[in-house]
């Protein structure tokens, strides 16, 4: 039984990880890679300030990488994805507009 799992498990994750590489699996891990460095920038930057901070790069990494998400969610016709990085990018958007609005003293 636990050799069956095995070779399973072990079949998925070779399906996954190996075989069916392509430009739209490239686009989405670039997209998950920006993801991925917009917390590493709002860490930094904590760090740096010894409180929570969340540094404008934050916002366009977000935006950069639910951008990339989206489109590759499209491609791959997943709601459950789409519907997740499309409200994202609205509050991410939307941040960005506040964070102009209150530089710019309006």
């Amino acid at each position: 039984m636990l050799v069956d799992l095995s070779q399973t498990v072990g079949g998925y994750l070779h399906k996954v990880f190996v075989v069916s590489w392509d430009g739209w699996v490239i686009l989405g891990f670039l997209g998950q890679g920006l993801f991925t460095a917009r917390f590493l920038m709002q860490w930094i930057a904590s760090e740096k300030a010894g409180r929570s901070v969340i540094p404008l790069s934050f916002w366009f990494f977000s935006i950069g990488g639910g951008a990339l998400l989206f489109v590759y969610a499209l491609y791959r016709a997943d709601p459950v994805f789409i519907l997740g990085q499309g409200l994202g990018l609205f509050i991410y958007a939307r941040n960005l507009m506040l964070i102009r609005k209150e530089k710019s003293g309006s």
